[in-house]
C-alpha cells in the first residue's frame, strides 16, 4: 500500500508538489494526469526514493522510502528518457539490475522478450526512443517488483506494443498483486486500465478519485422538446454546460442521476437519452467549470 500525506516539494524557489494526498491500495493501477511541469515526474521520482519530501510522508508497506534499500527492492521505475550505460545492450544491463534486485529474473526477462522482441545484444542508445522505452519497461519488470512505477509509459510505443505493455501489467496485477501508477497525457489510455486517477496542476493536486466514481458524477444527456423550456426551469442542475439546436438541448450535468431524471422529466421532454462519456470529456467539462485551462492539463 501506498500512503502519501501532505507530501510538499520546492527546488530552490520552484514549487514542485504542494501539500498532496494520495492513497493507492495494492494491486491497483494509479493513473497520474497534468500538463508538462505540473509534478507528476517529481512525485514518481519521490515514491521511488530518488528525491526526499521537505514535508510530508511517503510511505510504501508501512516505511519511508527514502534511504530505505530494503523498500527500494521492491521497487521498479521506469523514467520518461530511460537511461542506459554506454554501449551497453540488455544483456550487460539485466546483469547490472540483477545486483541491485534479489528477485531479478533472467527467465522472466526471456519471457517477455517474445512480447518485445528486441535485439539483446543490440547496443541500446543506438535504439529509437521507442525500443529504448521497451527495454526499460523489460528490465523493470524482470526485477518482479511489487510496485512499478512507469512516468510517460506509453510515449514512443506504437499501438500493438501499447496493447502488449497493457496486457502485461493486467497479467503481473492478477498473478502477482503488482502495484502500477503510471503518468500520462493520453487519458484514454488511462481509461481503459486505472482504478483510479489523479489530476496534478501546477504542483497542485486537483483531486484523486476512483475513475467508476468519476464516471458516475458527471453526465451527457440529450433532450428533446415540443416546446422549448426556459433555461430558469433547469436553474435546480449543477450545470457544467448547454448546448440548444433547434428543438434539441444537450446538457452536461454534475450530480447524482437519481436526482437529475425528475426535475428534467417535471419540464415533460419528448425524448430523454444519457450519452456515456469518456474520461477526456469528463475532464474537460469538470476542469473547465473550475475555471481551468484545460488545453494547457490535457493534451
Amino acid at each position: 500500500m501506498i500512503e502519501i500525506k501532505n507530501l510538499t516539494k520546492r527546488f530552490d524557489n520552484i514549487l514542485a508538489l504542494n501539500n498532496v494526498t494520495i492513497t493507492v491500495e495494492k494491486g491497483q493501477v494509479y493513473g497520474l494526469v497534468g500538463s508538462n511541469g505540473s509534478g507528476k515526474s517529481t512525485l514518481l521520482r519521490i515514491l521511488s526514493g530518488i528525491f526526499m519530501p521537505d514535508s510530508g510522508t511517503v510511505t510504501i508497506d508501512g516505511e519511508a522510502v527514502y534511504d530505505n534499500p530494503k523498500i527500494k527492492e521492491k521497487i521498479a521505475f521506469v523514467s520518461d528518457s530511460p537511461c542506459f550505460f554506454l554501449h551497453a545492450n540488455l544483456i550487460d544491463m539485466a546483469k547490472f539490475y540483477a545486483r541491485l534486485y534479489p528477485r531479478f529474473s533472467f527467465e522472466r526477462l526471456e519471457e517477455i522478450n517474445k512480447i518485445f522482441p528486441i535485439d539483446k545484444k543490440a547496443k541500446l542508445q543506438n535504439m529509437s526512443k521507442g525500443m529504448q522505452r521497451q527495454a526499460a519497461v523489460m528490465l523493470a519488470l524482470a526485477c518482479q517488483p511489487d510496485y512499478l512505477f512507469l512516468d510517460e509509459a506509453f510515449d514512443g510505443l506504437d499501438p500493438v506494443m501499447r496493447d502488449a505493455l497493457k496486457g502485461i501489467i493486467a497479467c503481473e496485477i492478477e498473478d502477482n498483486g503488482l502495484t502500477v501508477i503510471i503518468s500520462s497525457h493520453n487519458l484514454r489510455e488511462l481509461e481503459e486500465l486505472c482504478d483510479s486517477v489523479g489530476l496534478i496542476h501546477f504542483s497542485d493536486l486537483v483531486f484523486s478519485k476512483a475513475v467508476s466514481d468519476i464516471k458516475t458524477d458527471i453526465h451527457k444527456i440529450q433532450t428533446a422538446f415540443k416546446n422549448l423550456p426556459e433555461e430558469s426551469e433547469f436553474n435546480e442542475l449543477e450545470l457544467l454546460k448547454s448546448e440548444r439546436t433547434g428543438n434539441l438541448i444537450q446538457l452536461i450535468v454534475k450530480g447524482d442521476m437519481d436526482k437529475i431524471k425528475p426535475i428534467i422529466e417535471a419540464v415533460e421532454p419528448i425524448f430523454f437519452e444519457e450519452i456515456p462519456l469518456t474520461l477526456e470529456e469528463i475532464f474537460i467539462y469538470e476542469l473547465g467549470g473550475k475555471g481551468y485551462d484545460v488545453s494547457h492539463v490535457i493534451q
